[in-house]
């Protein structure tokens, strides 16, 4: 997505979870897909959930990693540092190689592959820390889709499979249970060992869930 990864990182872009869903919109029209399987985590939680809320008919499924829909949601120490001027961007110039490595350290009990660390700092330059400095700041209720979730979804029932590490410090396993208000057949499963990215630190527990409900979703998919 814009801003992250080896993605464009343009000043002009809308930095925001209106800007990422209309970005997603685009994405899948460009390409002609009609229906969507959606796998979100993080902030890409609130994007797609957002572009579901507007259309609806068109997911087939939703999958979420520590993330969901979260009545009652505050910031984390990370993001109220991110969202204050001149602090959040004396953190961005003083992030060091050394001082990612901790924080990847924390609520991570089992641990995070160096590599999978490396790769995050290498992507972690000035154009990200201004699109994450930027998103955070647009973001004032990250729960502010709710009220239309509440609405549209249990209606359709969207299948849902939700894995939550519960050793996350940034989003708290205590919403994991929320989901099933918008998403009345969820899975639910918990990781107790787990931090904030159970795909990567027990890739086959995940694996282990996701594929089968995965492959349950997509039987009748032409």
């Amino acid at each position: 997505m814009p801003g992250f990864g080896k993605a464009d990182k343009k000043p002009d872009f809308d930095y925001n979870v209106e800007g990422y869903a209309n970005h997603l919109d685009a994405f899948l029209k460009a390409r002609n897909v009609e229906t969507a399987d959606l796998v979100l985590h993080d902030f890409g939680g609130p994007w797609g959930l957002a572009w579901a809320v507007g259309n609806v008919e068109r997911v087939k499924s939703i999958t979420l990693f520590n993330i969901g829909i979260m009545r009652g949601y505050r910031w984390h120490y990370a993001a109220r540092i991110w969202r204050t001027p001149l602090l959040g961007e004396f953190s961005m110039l003083t992030t060091t190689r050394w001082g990612f490595q901790k924080l990847m350290e924390v609520g991570n009990p089992r641990g995070l592959p160096q590599a999978f660390v490396d790769r995050m700092y290498g992507d972690f330059d000035s154009g990200t820390k201004r699109a994450v400095l930027r998103l955070y700041r647009a973001t004032d209720n990250i729960d502010e889709m709710a009220s239309a979730a509440q609405e549209l979804f249990p209606p359709k029932d969207i299948p849902n499979l939700v894995v939550w590490g519960k050793a996350d410090p940034y989003v708290p396993w205590k919403f994991a249970a929320q989901q099933r208000d918008y998403f009345p057949s969820a899975e639910i499963h918990y990781l107790d060992d787990s931090g904030h990215w159970p795909f990567v630190d027990n890739e086959p527990a995940c694996s282990a869930l996701f594929l089968p409900f995965l492959e349950r979703v997509t039987a009748t998919d032409p």
